[in-house]
């Protein structure tokens, strides 16, 4: 007999598709109802900073499915509409409109949403942002015009979208607040090859500054004036200042929010009948120990998964390690693991900084993260030794640094 029970899931995310799709291939076939705000179907974010946006991918390779694939699997898919209230109680989910959902299990994959300045001249219409498809189309064709591309922010978007740019022919200013890019992130070392690459690609940085005002004529915009009187100038700016959990609809139902949406290690919230996941979800993880937010590709795409099999009623714990990637210029790289500013003794590099290398975090002799640059089919040796290091296990740091000593010799 069919299952009678109707899954409901809030944001046609790359998260939300793919737990769509877990929740079909594990035999489920109760009714599915994927609500999405945007009117394109489910893609992934990735390719908009790197293969679309530098031109060399189709726009249609960002998808998660085909477009028939959501009727093929009966996955009944809501586009541009926007859901407005949450009753737990009722489990009944408004959409814009007035309409009622009723569900069983509800899922909550409504992703983030750029951080935007507020300066002077910030709603000139060449001050855009990158956080959807639509954004990339418009961001694309500006780029292939060239001129001075001013990014604000040097973490991975600016960088990435820095890196575009410059493949475009454009004249590329970055401005960011702290001393170097990424530094948050990667640690002073790491950072500084970063900054490195980019400079050897034409890009020039204003460290320690900020926006003070976008300036325009005639509603085109024309300058950037940083708060330590530079001005650049502008034919387009990129703002990449980071990006904000979508919980407003968590807040109003009473769910508990910090920095995200609170889950369990199964991607529970503090409703029974209610999940998150992808970069809404504030999770806790078991392998680290702690509460987490993670903005990554691989927490949506693996977040979606786990949520699909906690709503079926398995016993599910999410403990990945934290992975990312970019691309720029000739730079291909991956990260595992997880790094607070401060958080490491030192790091280790196998191979030569600045060209093909692996560098790890490392405290009390363990890795805590590691990345490897222009080196690849080492991840899987790298995830190992990152889970090794949050169970306590230190590694003898003079092989971890000798190349010929393959990573496969740590934990075998």
């Amino acid at each position: 007999m069919p299952d009678q029970r109707t899954f409901v899931i809030i944001g046609a995310s790359l998260a939300g598709a793919k737990a769509a799709e877990t929740l079909r291939e594990s035999g489920f076939d109760g009714k599915i109802i994927l609500v999405g705000e945007e009117s394109e179907r489910p893609y992934e974010r990735p390719p908009l900073s790197k293969g679309y946006l530098h031109g060399k991918d189709p726009r249609d390779g960002a998808f998660v499915h085909e477009a028939k694939w959501y009727d093929d699997h009966n996955v009944e898919l809501r586009l541009g509409v926007r859901a407005t209230a949450i009753d737990p109680s009722g489990q009944t989910v408004t959409l814009a409109g007035g309409e009622s959902l009723h569900y069983d299990k509800l899922l909550l994959t409504t992703g983030s949403r750029a951080r935007h300045i507020n300066v002077p001249g910030a709603d000139l219409d060449d001050v855009r942002y990158l956080r959807t498809l639509g954004e990339a189309d418009i961001l694309l064709e500006r780029l292939r015009a060239g001129g001075h591309v001013v990014i604000v922010g040097a973490g991975w978007i600016g960088l990435e979208t820095a890196a575009a740019a410059h493949e475009h022919g454009a004249n590329v200013a970055v401005i960011e607040s702290d001393r170097l890019p990424l530094r948050r992130v990667l640690g002073d070392e790491v950072a500084t090859l970063f900054a490195d690459l980019h400079r050897k690609n034409g890009v020039t940085f204003h460290f320690g500054a900020g926006v003070a005002e976008f300036r325009g004529d005639g509603g085109k915009l024309t300058t950037v004036v940083l708060t330590d009187g530079t001005e650049l100038p502008a034919d387009l700016v990129i703002v990449g200042i980071g990006i904000e959990p979508a919980t407003e609809l968590a807040i109003d139902a009473g769910l508990n929010v910090d920095n995200g949406i609170v889950t369990d290690a199964g991607l529970r919230t503090s409703e029974a009948d209610i999940f998150a996941a992808g970069d809404v979800a504030n999770f806790l993880n078991p392998l680290l120990g702690k509460q987490m937010r993670v903005e990554h590709w691989s927490n949506a795409l693996n977040g979606g998964k786990t949520a699909a099999k906690a709503m079926l009623g398995e016993d599910v714990v999410y403990d990945r390690v934290p992975y990312f990637f970019s691309d720029q210029y000739d730079l291909g790289m991956e990260y595992a693991g997880w790094v607070e500013p401060g958080g490491y003794d030192q790091v280790v590099f196998r191979g030569e900084p600045g060209g093909e290398y692996v560098a790890f975090w490392v405290k009390d002799g363990r890795v805590l993260a590691g990345m490897n640059v222009n080196v690849w089919d080492v991840q899987d040796d790298i995830q190992r030794l990152v889970r090794a290091g949050y169970a306590g296990q230190p590694v003898d740091l003079t092989k971890l640094a000798d190349p010929d000593v393959p990573l496969s010799y740590f934990g075998s």
